[in-house]
């Protein structure tokens, strides 16, 4: 029945303007690299422009998001605050650098991490440290499933992405310089991450309490499999072409 539902709505979306392009062919990898089926990678191919469109409404709405947190953010810190708004921009790029032939490898890796990472850490923060407190329920639920699409959206990314081992590295560079500074390393009036919720006591915020910590962990284990799936994916790709 998916599969069918499937066919139907590549179908359609092949109406799309630019929907009718040629798509990278899907390679034999193992479920937790590419968990997406065929035609749902496809599908989101074919929509890449609206995608791209729904990514960059999603950056600014981010960017308004933070917007009290950067007032009182040094500008010279500004690229490290906005995480999430910053990884909706990057798989926005990706998509579209993929879409007009731009070889960006670089770029593909800090889409495919960034989405995973903050896709998964947001709601982990949201359910596990923060709870919904008095945020209204539509923007607490917005938060949580608008971010858990975001790690669906990087499990598209393999379909047009080998993910080089210089690549990897600039973004295992970029999102280790985050973590670093957002949780470890106070610099230009750090720590950098997102406002915690369950840190703030009598309106101060307290670093070092433990949802300090569990923010952290999630933060840094989210680096690590992010690194162990991009690398993962180049090994398997590797071997599909070399055939060892």
């Amino acid at each position: 029945m998916l599969e069918w539902l499937g066919r139907r709505l590549n179908a359609l979306a092949r109406h799309i303007p630019g929907g009718d392009a040629s798509l990278p062919a899907a390679e034999p990898l193992p479920a937790y690299l590419a968990p997406l089926p065929d035609w749902l990678e496809e599908f989101a191919l074919r929509l890449v422009w609206p995608i791209v469109a729904v990514n960059l409404a999603g950056t600014a709405f981010g960017v308004w998001y933070y917007r009290f947190q950067l007032a009182n953010t040094p500008v010279v810190a500004w690229p490290l605050v906005p995480d999430s708004p910053l990884a909706t921009l990057f798989i926005a790029a990706s998509l579209a650098a993929w879409r007009l032939n731009y070889e960006t490898p670089w770029l593909h890796a800090l889409a495919f991490f960034g989405c995973i990472k903050l896709g998964a850490w947001t709601p982990f923060v949201q359910v596990v440290v923060n709870g919904q407190g008095t945020t209204p329920t539509w923007l607490y639920q917005f938060l949580i499933w608008s971010h858990a699409a975001m790690v669906v959206q990087a499990f598209v990314v393999q379909r047009y992405a080998d993910f080089p081992v210089w690549a990897v590295a600039v973004a295992v560079v970029w999102y280790g310089l985050n973590d670093l500074v957002d949780y470890f390393v106070a610099v230009a009036g750090g720590p950098h991450h997102t406002l915690l919720r369950a840190e703030f006591v009598d309106g101060t915020a307290n670093h070092a309490l433990a949802a300090h910590d569990l923010a952290a962990g999630a933060a840094v284990s989210l680096t690590l499999v992010c690194t162990f799936l991009a690398l993962s994916t180049r090994v398997w790709k590797l071997r599909t072409t070399t055939g060892r």
